[in-house]
């Protein structure tokens, strides 16, 4: 019988469940899926009920797919930077607060004196109403009172480990991207917590990526397990991304796509970056990961179809069949993809999207195309911040988009890259396991992951489209300047 570690991969609109043999090969999958409520302006909040039922949902269906009595242990990613506040027997006080939630901007807008400046870049993570420390200090506006009356302060992943094992514990990577985390000093930011109102007694136990404690009676009766069996912490989705593509060299880099984007390089040393226009993640002792996170990834798509045809489900393939009609920098239109603000490289969650040079000619291929070009010209900026190695070394990749042979190569293209696209594969949650086996002792080292999967298709770019792309690049480029002077004026 084939022994096997369950990792459970928590994300804004779905969670994932996959079970690994001890060589980190998928063996079974589940994905179960929550709204994210978007009522105001702003507002992005999952239900904690939502986020217990679908991981409770997708565990039992991949234990109908694997031997339960071989199942070593589970293992944890979460989506960063989430808040959710509750009371003494954890019953929810709020909804989860979700990295997409914008509603701190304005109070995020008064964060840039220098003091406050230099003490937050000390955190890794960029001034953004993404944070925890935001989400609390809007908290502390808008419902004065609140977060005292709070007993536990936690992110969503904190918040499932205390109602499958009783226990109040958050990894230091989570930690890590709350603002409220100095990681050089793998602790809590005292200076930070009293500014958002927080006191250290109300904050999850910090422990590493690595450990793990007992699920407990009521988690067992939860999830068919039996009680005692270990649950390891493992990190944020981010950086076991990373490692699920066995990116773990210094240099590095890996790209996702999904809802939204990320670029992210490894680096086996902390290093903060001192213009604060990318995150410095804690992985395990001896890895870190640097990124740029974007706003507008296959959300963009989604807006189209929304445009185009309400009444349906955004169909991804039939809009990326019509965007592959017309012809690259679609007529010399440009997109700039901000319809969420963005975070990197803009950080400006007052940001907006625009076409620019759209005329009566232009057709709906035309749009769409130019959308999606956008959206990867938007991270050709960040790559160009983060690269550490030359043209030619190439991207590991994941997400959403690794179904589309056309989007693959259309990124291969526009970012000069060669891809190796993890196809149909779950990076985070393959990286969740890499962390468990290394947690429950049935690894060494995070070395031991194949950096080679047979599930990995590779791009090249085409040289000839790929030099259509570098001469249009300047001409966006140029238009992204112009516009980020002014989205301060809409505002």
């Amino acid at each position: 019988m084939t022994e096997s570690i369950i990792a459970v991969d928590i994300g804004t609109t779905s969670t994932k469940v996959v079970a690994y043999d001890l060589n980190a090969n998928a063996l079974a999958s589940a994905n179960h899926g929550y709204p994210l409520a978007q009522t105001t302006p702003g507002m992005a909040e999952q239900a904690p009920a939502d986020l217990v039922a679908a991981m409770q949902a997708g565990v039992q269906e991949v234990l109908t797919q694997v031997d339960a009595t071989q199942v070593i242990g589970l293992s944890f990613s979460g989506a960063m930077h989430s808040l959710v506040l509750t009371d003494a027997d954890n019953q929810p006080l709020t909804q989860i607060m979700t990295w997409a939630d914008n509603r701190p901007a304005a109070i995020v807008d008064q964060l840039h004196e220098p003091a406050t400046v230099a003490l937050l870049r000390q955190t890794g993570v960029p001034i953004h109403p993404m944070t925890p420390f935001a989400k609390l200090l809007w908290l502390n506006q808008t419902q004065p009172g609140l977060v005292a009356r709070a007993a536990h302060v936690l992110d969503l992943k904190s918040y499932l480990f205390a109602v499958l094992t009783g226990q109040y514990v958050m990894d230091y990577s989570t930690a890590n991207a709350t603002g409220l985390f100095f990681p050089g000093n793998i602790a809590w930011a005292s200076a930070l917590l009293a500014r958002a109102g927080v006191e250290a007694k109300q904050l999850p136990t910090l422990v590493e990526t690595t450990a793990h404690v007992p699920l407990s009676a009521d988690g067992a009766s939860l999830l068919n397990l039996p009680a005692g069996l270990p649950l390891v912490l493992g990190a944020t989705d981010g950086p076991l991304s990373n490692l699920g593509l066995g990116a773990i060299r210094p240099g590095d880099e890996t790209l996702t796509i999904g809802t939204s984007a990320a670029l992210r390089t490894t680096l086996h040393a902390l290093q903060l970056d001192p213009s604060g226009q990318t995150f410095s993640y804690y992985l395990t002792p001896g890895y870190w990961v640097n990124g740029g996170p974007v706003n507008n990834g296959g959300n963009v798509l989604n807006w189209l179809q929304q445009v185009f045809d309400p009444s349906q489900e955004a169909d991804y393939p039939a809009l990326l069949a019509e965007a592959a009609e017309a012809p690259a920098n679609a007529h010399h239109l440009v997109f700039l993809p901000y319809l969420h603000g963005e975070r990197a490289p803009l950080w400006d969650s007052n940001a907006f999207g625009s076409y620019l040079g759209l005329t009566a000619q232009h057709t709906r291929a035309d749009l769409i195309r130019a959308a999606v070009e956008g959206m990867l010209f938007n991270l050709k900026l960040v790559d160009q911040k983060l690269q550490l190695t030359g043209n030619d070394a190439p991207l590991f990749a994941a997400g959403g988009f690794a179904q589309s042979p056309f989007w693959c190569q259309l990124t291969a293209d526009i970012l000069n890259r060669p891809l190796k696209v993890l196809d149909g594969g779950q990076s985070s949650a393959r990286g969740a396991a890499a962390i468990g086996l290394l947690g429950l002792g049935r690894w060494n080292s995070l070395a031991q992951i194949n950096q080679e999967p047979s599930d990995f298709a590779h791009y090249a770019p085409n040289p000839e489209v790929a030099a259509q792309y570098e001469q249009w690049w300047p001409h966006w480029r140029h238009m992204f300047k112009v516009m980020a002077t002014e989205y301060d004026t809409f505002n």
